[in-house]
């Protein structure tokens, strides 16, 4: 560790967790509506799973070949860091316990009840647990009965089990079981309702409640149980078998991260000791540095689906997606771009208009060809069968599909097969680089001569996460644009060959000095006396070279304005550093996800849009693209938008060196920037 990074630079890690505590901020909220604050509860849990699987294990990783690992960890030993992740994140669950507590309390003010193995009173429910057990559970559950002579089955990663302790009548030791909570049952149990009341059961209390039908061949005089998860390193080993496949190699890549180390084990606290020891010695686990205790219930992430009951008032006010202005989804898309460009804002707007234009584009018979980038579908995905339909219909139809979206392997390798075999062509990916640009080209014979009409996206073409992601897509026929997107897909074809691009900016050949060279151009403007300006919007910044860029930019004069998620390594507000950089970050209803960078003051402004954060994966070992704003129309809306989101004074947080996640707080009119966007494309509709 050193002094020098520690005042240049927050930990990824730790910003990282501090980005999940902002999460929890919402979870804890009373202004949030009940039922919405076990989503976030849920969305902190999953988050912080993924976490684990990914960062935390590559942390370990370090440590384990003996590296300190300074550049990829910041200013702390692997080590250490280890540990400082470890003691955040156990206090962090103990937050969200008390939170989680609450919660329920206050749904008894709703008349919605929680009901556990020790609180079943009603005879009515006592009838439905017996009958929904028998039915529904009974064949599903599987138990192992843990015996020192007998192996131990693979335990499945993130999946919960109950340990079951059985104190026999004879013999001095106990017995030992483990149970795991079937995934094919919903964790949350309506119960039926009572004197105008609602009950809701948790899957693994009727479990605990029939524990001596499960086991009642065995003669015990006492039997407890208690949760455990592990969770387990996600990294993929991809064999360099030249015979095989990527698809077959990939395939086989994903099934052996079920055989991943544990790189954490969560344990109900009030366990035994002698159980827990017991267990881990049985699962082999001989060294784990994130041992980490919690409550009775884990798998919270299933929070995310807690049953709705009809009661509307506790959840956010579902809001229909809204028609773009002039641009009737009845109408010719194509026709419409051919006049002008123009904008989707998801999920304020409609993400229909993106699948509209691929159905359409497979149905014209004009339509000769259709080139797209996939990184991540919807589970049925209207994409999907728009490309399958095209190729169907004769056009040539080219899909470049990242096979190693993380987590998302397994569906995006099924729709891969399903694609290619209806006739799509199919490019898997770039060696050394993950292709996560969103974008689509298509060629369509107007006369003599081929138009291109294309769009480009800073979010992936998925119609659910459309309904809960922000993200802008540029709909285009600007020539020059759509020239360099062909260039693209010429490079997927042919990658030994490095194309130049005129307007686009594309990773990893370009963004990286292009960034540098628009961070320096507003350097020179207040070098001569004017007003240099940035303002971004990102997901994340961690990439220390380009952090340096802004603090440099910031030394010179220059304003930056940043609107960051999720991780921020730049430490604003620090005099003789950084004190013309302000950050903010907004958690709220939706989850916020454009990337926009707007160079320039006020009538000067030089406006992308990117699918790229500036972390060094995206700038140097993924294909992006950037995308300049030339029409003034849409130039100005992504600039009002953008503003709207500067201006919160509801959601949005402030980062600084101190990561205590401060609201940000003014004199002016309280302006939530999502609700308020909504509204500013309600008024351009009624213009």
């Amino acid at each position: 560790m050193t002094d020098t990074d520690e005042k240049r630079y927050i930990n990824r890690e730790l910003s990282w967790l501090q980005f999940n505590a902002r999460v929890l901020q919402e979870a804890a909220d009373e202004s949030v509506p009940l039922i919405e604050r076990f989503r976030f509860l849920g969305i902190f849990s999953n988050n912080l799973d993924e976490f684990f699987r990914v960062r935390y294990a590559t942390v370990r990783r370090i440590v384990d070949a003996g590296k300190r690992g300074r550049k990829a960890l910041g200013v702390y030993s692997a080590q250490v860091l280890l540990e400082k992740i470890t003691e955040i994140v156990i206090e962090q669950q103990a937050v969200s316990l008390e939170i989680l507590d609450d919660i329920y309390k206050k749904l008894e003010n709703e008349n919605i009840y929680r009901v556990d193995e020790n609180t079943i009173s009603l005879k009515e429910h006592k009838d439905f647990i017996k009958e929904f057990f028998t039915e529904k559970v009974a064949l599903a559950i599987e138990t192992i009965i843990l015996r020192e002579d007998v192996e131990l089955p693979r335990i499945q990663d993130l999946d919960a089990y109950l340990m079951v302790k059985m104190v026999l009548k004879e013999g001095d030791k106990p017995l030992y079981a483990l149970l795991e909570i079937p995934s094919t049952v919903d964790r949350f149990v309506v119960l039926p309702k009572v004197d105008g009341k609602d009950y809701i059961m948790i899957l693994d209390d009727i479990i605990r409640y029939n524990l001596d039908t499960i086991f009642n061949i065995f003669d015990y005089s006492s039997i407890t149980s208690h949760m455990i998860k592990i969770t387990r390193d996600a990294e993929l080993d991809i064999e360099s078998d030249l015979g095989k496949s990527f698809l077959e190699k990939l395939t086989r890549s994903v099934k052996g991260r079920e055989d991943g180390e544990p790189v954490r084990f969560v344990y109900d606290k009030t366990i035994e000791q002698s159980t827990l020891q017991f267990l881990l010695k049985k699962l082999g686990i001989e060294r784990i540095d994130s041992i980490i205790p919690g409550g009775k219930y884990h798998n919270r992430k299933d929070y995310m689906d807690f049953p709705s009951l009809g009661r509307k008032e506790l959840y956010y006010e579902r809001v229909k997606p809204l028609e773009i202005p002039g641009v009737p989804l009845e109408d010719s898309i194509l026709m419409t771009v051919a006049k002008r460009d123009f904008l989707q804002y998801t999920p304020y707007q409609s993400f229909s208009y993106t699948i509209k234009f691929l159905r359409e584009a497979a149905l014209d018979p004009k339509v000769k060809s259709i080139k797209i980038t996939i990184y991540r579908l919807a589970k049925i995905s209207s994409i999907a069968s728009a490309l399958i339909n095209a190729a169907q219909n004769g056009k040539e139809v080219t899909v470049q599909i990242e096979l190693r979206a993380r987590f998302d392997e397994e569906s995006n390798m099924r729709y891969a097969k399903k694609m290619q075999n209806e006739g799509v062509r199919m490019i898997f990916g770039v060696p050394g680089l993950k292709v996560h640009s969103k974008v689509c080209v298509i060629e369509r014979q107007e006369g003599e001569k081929i138009k291109r009409y294309g769009f480009i996206s800073t979010g992936n073409f998925n119609h659910a996460t459309a309904r809960i992601y922000t993200d802008y897509t540029l709909f285009t026929s600007n020539k020059e644009i759509l020239k360099d997107l062909n260039k693209l897909f010429n490079f997927f074809d042919t990658n030994y060959i490095v194309n130049k691009y005129k307007h686009l900016i594309v990773s990893p050949h370009y963004s990286r000095t292009r960034m540098y060279e628009l961070i320096a151009e507003q350097m020179e403007i207040a070098q001569n006396g004017g007003n240099g300006f940035i303002r971004l919007k990102l997901n994340s910044i961690s990439n220390y070279e380009i952090i340096d860029k802004l603090y440099e930019a910031s030394a010179a004069g220059v304003k930056i304005q940043m609107i960051v998620r999720g991780i921020c390594c730049l430490i604003p507000g620090v005099s003789g550093l950084s004190e013309n950089i302000e950050v903010i970050s907004v958690i709220d209803k939706f989850l916020e996800h454009p990337r926009v960078y707007i160079f320039g003051e006020e009538g000067t402004e030089k406006v992308y849009l990117s699918s790229s954060d500036w972390m060094t994966r995206n700038l140097d070992n993924r294909v992006e693209v950037s995308v300049p704003i030339y029409d003034t129309d849409v130039k100005k809306e992504i600039i009002d938008t953008h503003m709207i989101s500067w201006n919160d004074n509801v959601k949005a947080r402030i980062l600084n060196k101190e990561m205590d996640n401060r609201y940000k707080k003014d004199d002016m009119p309280f302006i939530r920037s999502q609700f308020e966007a909504y509204n500013y494309y309600v008024k351009k509709l009624n213009k």
